[in-house]
């Protein structure tokens, strides 16, 4: 929604006006972009730091989003110093299985010590409880306010941006691109539907992909379902010959309601998207199974199409890319907004430690380095691995899933890494 991207930023010499209007400016006041300026607006007493938060949306716009996004727990521990959603499901347990074929792993929140495993919770409810916090403080908030093409210096950038048709030029000693725009055209984030910590393609033929892209081929079909046999706190990931099915339970009257996530051929999505809420609420029971019994009520269908876009570095100068603005990744096992929130939380950390400087970009881009390879590498093989209609790899996935009942110690590994990910 901006373009506030280290892939435009323009070198040039040090400006003789030293004077700086902010020394952290974020773009993008979405989740990931609202989080870091709480967590440095909380951290910076020491150092007096100056933040600008710009948006080109209203933040009502975004509070009154239904749509439903999933929080890691390891997400819940670092957002509730900020503020914490009162509507949050928990998620306890959580279902994988593969439609059709043998396998199927559970993993539950006890094996781990924790109230819950992950929380399902409205858009609009994380943002208004973040934006609160961020009221609370002293960060400037520009609202309906674009950002154009940045313009590094040796010693800070400056953004040009624009509010209600007036122009200013605002310095600032680091940029911070939150939500939006990725290095080059690839806007993704911009498709149709598109939420923060979910997927889109820049529209690249399939096939074509390049280091860090790929077009899954895929479109989701989002909405809230019901079912009539529900099994509250239970999450579900139901891998099917045309893409995963996932279901993350949302409460409800008796706990029925489900945020539902279905991914299938393009062709097909569009298809179902047409279809009265009876047919598709059959053909989806068909897809999934008739472990819920069967779905009974559908609200909010809404589409988008599904791809990786990862840039190879979150640093450019003085310019960083987090959340969506450095990567966007399949909806499998809902890493996107968990991923941008660890982003968030490291460079607050990084920035709050070391001042506004390059020297904290480098120590934020090299404590991401290895977090970001093993979540993305891991959402892009798990959305390859279980879309292979091949009766021999079929039998192999199911294998796998038996497998980690019998092997904890990879089972616990593998939950740890989607709830908490790599912190260095």
């Amino acid at each position: 929604m901006n373009d506030a991207s280290p892939s435009t930023v323009i070198l040039k010499p040090a400006a003789l006006n030293q004077h700086f209007d902010f020394d952290v400016t974020i773009v993008g006041a979405g989740p990931v972009g609202l989080a870091l300026a709480g967590w440095l607006a909380r951290r910076s007493a020491t150092r007096e730091l100056k933040i600008a938060l710009i948006d080109a949306r209203e933040p009502e716009d975004s509070i009154a989003d239904p749509r439903a996004i999933a929080v890691s727990h390891g997400s819940r521990m670092i957002l509730e110093p900020l503020r914490w959603p009162a509507d949050a499901t928990a998620i306890q347990r959580i279902h994988v299985s593969q439609r059709g074929h043998f396998g199927r792993t559970l993993i539950d929140h006890g094996e781990h010590g924790l109230p819950a495993l992950g929380y399902v919770l409205r858009y609009g409810s994380i943002v208004h409880g973040l934006a609160e916090a961020v009221h609370a403080t002293r960060v400037h908030w520009f609202r309906s306010t674009s950002a154009a093409t940045p313009v590094q210096e040796q010693d800070g950038v400056t953004l040009p941006i624009e509010t209600a048709g007036v122009t200013r030029r605002l310095r600032t000693r680091i940029l911070v691109s939150a939500e939006g725009g990725l290095f080059g055209d690839q806007r993704g984030a911009q498709k149709a539907g598109k939420r923060e910590g979910e997927s889109a393609t820049n529209g690249a033929d399939k096939g074509a992909d390049k280091p860090g892209t790929r077009d899954y081929g895929q479109t989701a079909l989002v909405g809230t379902v019901s079912v009539s046999t529900p099994q509250p706190h239970v999450a579900w990931e139901r891998f099917t010959p045309e893409g995963p099915i996932a279901l993350l339970p949302m409460g409800g009257v008796r706990g029925a309601d489900y945020a539902l996530v279905w991914c299938c051929a393009p062709d097909e999505a569009a298809r179902r998207a047409q279809l009265p809420d009876d047919e598709f609420l059959r053909e989806l029971g068909a897809a999934f199974g008739g472990r819920m019994g069967r779905f009974t009520h559908i609200k909010g269908r809404a589409s988008f199409p599904l791809g990786l876009n990862a840039v190879d570095t979150q640093v450019s100068g003085r310019v960083v890319a987090i959340g969506n603005a450095a990567q966007t990744l399949h909806p499998v096992a809902g890493q996107g907004l968990n991923l941008g929130l660890r982003d968030a939380h490291a460079l607050a950390d990084a920035l709050s430690a070391e001042g506004p400087t390059t020297l904290a970009l480098a120590t934020f881009a090299q404590r991401r380095a290895l977090d970001r390879r093993l979540t993305i590498g891991a959402t892009d093989t798990l959305a390859r691995l279980f879309t292979v209609d091949f009766a021999p790899l079929a039998i192999m996935r199911g294998l796998a899933l038996t497998a980690l009942e019998f092997v904890p110690p990879v089972k616990t590994a593998l939950a740890r890494q989607m709830m908490f990910g790599q912190r260095r």
